[in-house]
């Protein structure tokens, strides 16, 4: 009889574990996860796993010190996903020693700079710092190959060094103090999200030829421009503005989601015209909270002009 192959997988999560004492860890095991647990310590033989691909220490209580003997540990450097989302970091850890490293999260922590970014290895495909205290873009130059950077909710100002990263598929900087749009030339991104931000300008979209989804919602944002390229494009978020019209959107053939709610927008005319290409996709369109939702015939007006959709406004399918 054959011996049981030995597990690879270890999910504990919300064991409300203090320490793994009681925990076997196996050296086969290619994945842990302690996923919120009350864990405020490295448990010595974590480094000791050969053969460890992802590690995840999300929502517990590690701190800096706590997760510095991780860095010095060759036989778990062929770690290629280390999760240390909701702790209680306070600067980028050290992960110098991770060559094949693919995916970092340390968002939710007290971060205040992206300082220790220079070290992550340049085979980074997924960085995730949101929810922190960071002021700056920094020390990212070197991320060729990331996909998804997010660094939402944290006081960043300027959006810079993006231009090596012609990889990159989504740009989470949403809830941030961004007053200019500088993509730095992406023409591959996807998706973009810049909402609840400082901009009051919709310029420097023009080169983004492929993206798909746009968020710019909660901005001081009064006019609706630089969109005409964006022929790939399916969600437009624009609500909670400043606009008073509906421009730009005529060779936007593929929008299926287009928000324009808690704006200024007075009249619905022109509306038909705007959206003709994209009649046949569109399926939500929000613009409730706008003087023209006002009008006596303003939803005999939108259903003339989208006798097909499925969402006008959450007001009508209450």
């Amino acid at each position: 009889m054959s011996e049981e192959a030995s597990p690879t997988l270890l999910d504990l999560t919300s064991y409300q574990l203090h320490d793994l004492e009681s925990v076997e860890l196996p050296l086969s095991l290619t994945e842990l996860d302690l996923t919120t647990n009350r864990l405020s310590a490295l448990d010595p033989r974590i480094p000791q796993l050969p053969n460890l691909k992802k590690l995840s220490f999300r929502q517990n209580l590690i701190t800096d010190a706590a997760i510095e003997p991780l860095s010095s540990s060759h036989l778990i450097s062929h770690l290629e996903e280390l999760v240390l989302r909701d702790n209680k970091l306070k600067k980028i850890p050290d992960v110098a020693i991770f060559k094949k490293l693919l995916v970092l999260d340390v968002s939710f922590n007290e971060i205040s700079s992206l300082n220790g970014l220079s070290k992550v290895s340049s085979t980074l495909r997924e960085l995730y710092v949101s929810k922190n205290d960071v002021t700056k873009m920094e020390e990212i130059e070197h991320f060729h190959e990331l996909q998804i950077l997010e660094l939402g909710s944290n006081r960043l100002r300027v959006m810079e060094l993006l231009e090596n990263m012609k990889n990159l598929q989504e740009l989470w900087l949403g809830r941030n103090r961004i007053r200019k749009v500088n993509l730095c030339g992406l023409k591959c991104i996807k998706k973009i999200s810049l909402q609840s931000n400082r901009l009051t300008s919709m310029n420097g979209f023009q080169g983004c030829v492929a993206l798909e989804e746009l968020y710019l919602s909660h901005n001081g944002i009064a006019k609706m421009e630089g969109l005409s390229t964006l022929v790939n494009l399916r969600v437009l978020d624009v609500s909670a503005n400043k606009l008073t019209e509906i421009n730009d959107i005529e060779n936007l053939t593929k929008l299926e989601d287009l928000w324009l709610n808690d704006n200024n927008i007075a009249s619905l005319e022109g509306l038909a015209k705007a959206i003709a290409g994209a009649r046949e996709k569109l399926t939500t369109i929000y613009l409730e909270r706008n003087p023209c939702a006002q009008s006596p015939n303003y939803t005999s007006t939108l259903r003339h002009i989208f006798p097909n959709i499925e969402q006008i406004d959450s007001e009508v399918y209450a």
